[in-house]
């Protein structure tokens, strides 16, 4: 149960940002919008306020904006046959439709970004630069760094956190000395550790080659803030390093070089995960939104028709051309867009279930 409530609430909150990106820009440029629903299908609660009538449907899976003029049926025409033509979506000029299609993925940016400051503010609870362990005849060994000690400092780059000692190691020269200070109880000292390459693996399972001393951290946790100006930056920061990570992805996917099976994962698995990062607190559950919502923004900007993407590119064609792509070949790129879309899914179904069995 708590599993479903926190999926309806994560997927509310990720369509809800969406749709309001689509919202805003239209209500700002003048578009006469005719329903803002989150969910698709049947309507199970609706109320118009104004010109638009607000709907929570059946369906969680999505939502959508609806604006008069969007297609050129009498239906639209005859529903709010009371708003002035002019302010169709269909009249506006083609930088105000772009601008407009493409605020939905925009937002889901802008969420992440909100979420990461947040949660940036609050503080980040994280493990701690004490050394849990030292590995015998290792590099630290050698060197005489003990269990219990604080790394201070690496070649001169001070060091708050355990991720920070990983990020520092890679700068550095495998079989070179590298300066550390050390806190040892009251006092402090400097060390010379010389790390060696390693085999390891990296976020997308490729192995690679790593320096490392031969130590592990302690399970001391200690809260990062950031503070105001500090919070700003990590958010975007944050939501720079998931975008890069997630291009990464998908550029190792298209080449190959990563499994799509156990990298892509449809609403099975986004309920799992929040059903997880529920129960472990609303910061990873937050951080899990923020992470969706990047992912949400660049599927939808991808060039398929049905997509925001793919009206980008319809949109682009028209600029390049100088009329509107109508008609048949309109038609016919919507049908290939949702074609394709229907795949995606179903195959995201298939992977979630696979791992459903095997528990992988």
């Amino acid at each position: 149960m708590t599993t479903l409530f926190a999926f309806i609430i994560a997927l509310g909150i990720l369509i809800f940002f969406h749709e309001l990106g689509h919202f805003i820009l239209a209500k700002i440029n003048g578009v006469g919008v005719l329903k803002f629903s989150l969910g698709f299908g049947p309507a199970l609660l609706k109320k118009r306020i104004g010109e638009t009538e607000y709907r929570l449907s059946l369906v969680p899976l999505g939502g959508y904006v609806k604006m008069l003029g969007e297609d050129s049926s009498n239906k639209d025409q005859e529903e709010l046959s009371h708003i002035d033509p002019s302010r169709a979506f269909s009249h506006k000029a083609l930088k105000v439709k772009a601008l407009i299609v493409s605020a939905g993925p925009v937002f889901n940016f802008l969420l992440a970004v909100v979420i990461y400051m947040v949660i940036a503010w609050i503080g980040i609870p994280t493990f701690s630069s004490v050394v849990g362990s030292v590995q015998d005849d290792s590099p630290a060994d050698r060197a005489g760094l003990l269990a219990g000690d604080r790394i201070v400092t690496i070649a001169g780059n001070p060091v708050e956190i355990w991720e920070d000692i990983s990020i520092l190691l890679m700068q550095s020269t495998a079989g070179e000395s590298v300066e550390m200070l050390i806190a040892r109880g009251e006092n402090t000292f400097i060390i010379h550790v010389s790390p060696k390459l390693i085999q390891d693996t990296n976020l997308f399972g490729e192995v690679i080659e790593r320096p490392m001393i031969g130590i592990t951290r302690s399970e001391e946790i200690i809260t990062k803030n950031f503070g105001l100006i500090g919070g700003i930056g990590y958010g975007f920061m944050q939501t720079y390093r998931i975008v890069e990570l997630t291009g990464i992805a998908f550029w190792k996917i298209i080449t190959g070089s990563l499994d799509v099976r156990k990298s892509l994962g449809g609403p099975i698995l986004i309920a799992q995960v929040s059903g997880e990062t529920f129960r472990a607190g609303m910061l990873p559950f937050f951080s899990m939104i923020a992470f969706i919502s990047i992912n949400l923004a660049i599927i939808n900007l991808l060039p398929i028709p049905i997509l925001d993407g793919g009206h980008l590119v319809l949109f682009m064609i028209e600029g390049i051309t100088g009329r509107p792509v109508e008609g048949k070949p309109r038609e016919i790129a919507q049908q290939i867009g949702l074609f394709l879309l229907i795949l995606l899914m179903l195959f995201a179904f298939y992977n979630d279930i696979l791992r459903l069995v095997t528990g992988e």
